[in-house]
């Protein structure tokens, strides 16, 4: 074993995080687990998922009880975190496990690439974290101790970091190195003011001798597109809130919403609306976005108003909405 991987192990032991989806000292005993984690860590920090995994695993315990549940109830359960296709995979994915696996995840990366939503990370995750082979597992965290640890100032290329990062990692403990290698980029070699003196690996890390660790690594940024449009708050003669449930494909097909756009700020129908004096921001992956807000009242229905339905406001906890959907109900 490279004595880089001993160290990490041994450091790994004594301050390795402890979560709630991890064990440490081998693979964990439940693939279902590990398997929910590594979704939801996608695109988003522990700190939000541990909430999240705990009221999860609540409601959908196994893979059987996810599969048999409804979409929308998985929807539900997935709201406040955001890009909400991840969810459908794994609705669809547990099907697919049930049904066709008998309820349990293959061993061996080529069959677990089969399944929706399994890429090449999430497939080496589980090899690593549920099964204990010597997978190589690359995150955001482990770009950067890399790339720090071999003084790499050139633009971040994952191919060439997971190169590196194969060379190190544990053929017996797998599990336990990848999670040790994600624990130290996450809390030793931070992005800002990183902790070299507490580093395990500061001896041989090119980026301390150089100088140059807050300028490693070299990530390109992605430019962002800002939009703006319109949300439309419709109410019934009830005071009831017109919701309707979204068709289009994209990452929020499924969810409810009230009528938007972002572009521009036509009105879905003619009537009388008012502008309202408030605004919604909200940030996607490659959108700034700003909706202005505007309010009517209708007292009968039209073509439009056919699409969806009205509901009482202390309902709407029962049905699921997107983060930005969220932002909108908050202010009415």
């Amino acid at each position: 074993m490279n004595n880089l991987t001993e160290l990490l192990l041994d450091w790994y032991r004594q301050k390795g995080r402890n979560l709630p989806w991890r064990v440490k000292g081998g693979a964990h005993q439940n693939a279902y687990l590990v398997w929910v984690s590594e979704i939801m860590l996608q695109q988003t920090t522990v700190q939000t998922v541990c909430s999240y995994f705990n009221q999860w695993i609540q409601r959908f315990p196994d893979l059987k009880t996810l599969a048999d549940a409804s979409l929308d109830d998985v929807l539900h359960m997935w709201q406040g975190l955001g890009y909400y296709t991840r969810a459908k995979k794994m609705h669809e994915c547990a099907k697919i496990l049930v049904s066709q696996y008998n309820g349990h995840f293959p061993k061996n990366r080529e069959e677990l690439l089969k399944l929706p939503g399994i890429g090449p990370y999430t497939a080496s995750s589980i090899c690593a974290f549920a099964f204990n082979l010597p997978e190589t597992v690359v995150d955001g965290n482990v770009v950067r101790v890399i790339s720090r640890l071999k003084g790499i100032t050139t633009e971040v290329d994952k191919k060439n970091i997971y190169e590196h990062a194969k060379k190190l990692t544990s053929f017996n403990h797998s599990a336990d190195y990848a999670s040790a290698i994600m624990d130290l980029g996450a809390t030793v070699c931070r992005p800002q003011a990183p902790l070299c003196q507490s580093c395990p690996w500061n001896h041989a890390c090119q980026a301390v001798a150089l100088g140059i660790v807050e300028k490693i690594p070299q990530i390109k940024k992605i430019q962002k597109k800002k939009k703006n449009g319109a949300a439309f708050i419709i109410y019934d003669s009830q005071n009831r809130l017109f919701i309707l449930k979204r068709s289009q494909k994209g990452l929020l097909f499924g969810l409810w919403e009230l009528p938007w756009t972002d572009e521009g700020e036509k009105v879905p129908f003619d009537g009388l609306w008012i502008k309202k004096n408030e605004t919604v921001k909200h940030v996607f992956t490659h959108v700034d976005l700003t909706l202005n807000l505007y309010e009517t009242k209708v007292s009968c229905l039209n073509d439009f108003l056919e699409k969806g339905l009205f509901v009482q406001k202390d309902m709407l906890h029962v049905y699921a909405f997107s983060t930005l959907m969220k932002k909108i109900l908050s202010k009415i």
